[in-house]
C-alpha cells in the first residue's frame, strides 16, 4: 500500500454528486439569505425574489449611452491551435479604437431604481442615506482599480462591509434613528459602490483600452449586487 496522507476516500462520480449537492445547498442558502435582506428593507418575499432574479439577469444587459475615444491600443486575443495544445496570443492593435460607456441593469439601473423608491417612501432618511452614500464611495474610490481591457474592479466584499460599518456608525455613534439602519445599509452599499468606483473614475475610461465600460457591469457588479444583500443581513 501506497504511504500517501493526502488522497480522495470516495469515488470520483461521489464526489462529483457531493459537488452538485454543495452547490445546491448553497444556492438555496444563498437565495433565501437574499430575500431575507430585501424583505428587511420593506419588500414582500415575492418582491424580493423578483428583484432579485431581475438583478441576476439584467447583469448581462448593458444600455449603451456614448461612444468614447481611446487614448490606448486595444488590446485583443487571439487563439492558435498545434499539437493539440491551444495558446492564447495578446495582440495589442493599433488602429483607431473606442470604448462605448454603457449602463449595466441589474448592476447600476435596478439598485437606483429600489433605492429612489426606498428614500421616497422615507424622506426623514434621506441625509443618513446621503452620508452612507459617501462613506462607501471614499472607501471604494480608493481601492478600486483599473484594469486594461476590463475596466474598473473592485473586490467584491469591501463595498457591502464598508456599507455596514457606515450604518453602524451612523446609527450608535451619531445618533441616527435605528429604524433606517437597513436603508443606509442598502443605499450607501449600492450608490456608494456605483459613485466611488465607476462615476468618479470615469475619466480613467480612455486609458484602458477596453471594448465596453459598464457602469455597475463587469468589476463593480458583484460588488454591487452583494451590498444590496451582505450589507442588509450584517447589520
Amino acid at each position: 500500500m501506497e504511504n500517501r496522507l493526502v488522497y480522495n476516500p470516495v469515488g470520483l462520480l461521489f464526489t462529483l454528486l457531493l459537488a452538485f449537492l454543495l452547490f445546491v445547498v448553497v444556492g438555496f442558502l444563498f437565495l433565501d439569505l437574499a430575500r431575507t435582506a430585501f424583505t428587511l428593507i420593506g419588500f414582500t418575499w415575492s418582491e424580493a425574489l423578483l428583484v432579485l432574479l431581475l438583478s441576476l439577469l439584467g447583469s448581462g444587459i448593458n444600455i449603451p449611452i456614448k461612444t468614447m475615444k481611446c487614448n490606448t491600443p486595444m488590446v485583443s486575443e487571439r487563439y492558435v491551435r498545434a499539437f493539440g495544445i491551444t495558446y492564447r496570443i495578446p495582440v495589442v492593435e493599433n488602429r483607431d479604437c473606442s470604448t462605448i460607456l454603457a449602463v449595466n441593469v441589474g448592476g447600476a439601473v435596478i439598485p437606483i431604481v429600489i433605492s429612489a423608491l426606498l428614500l421616497y417612501e422615507f424622506p426623514a432618511a434621506l441625509k443618513y442615506a446621503i452620508a452612507g452614500i459617501l462613506f462607501v464611495a471614499l472607501i471604494t474610490n480608493r481601492i478600486a482599480r483599473p484594469i486594461k481591457g476590463l475596466g474598473i474592479v473592485t473586490p467584491a466584499l469591501l463595498p457591502p462591509l464598508a456599507a455596514a460599518l457606515g450604518a453602524i456608525i451612523l446609527v450608535y455613534f451619531l445618533n441616527a434613528p435605528h429604524q433606517f439602519i437597513f436603508l443606509i445599509a442598502y443605499v450607501g452599499g449600492t450608490l456608494g459602490t456605483l459613485i466611488g468606483a465607476d462615476v468618479l473614475n470615469l475619466n480613467k475610461i480612455k486609458d484602458m483600452g477596453a471594448p465596453i465600460a459598464s457602469i455597475g457591469g463587469a468589476g463593480t457588479f458583484d460588488g454591487v449586487f452583494l451590498s444590496g444583500l451582505i450589507a442588509v443581513l450584517l447589520v
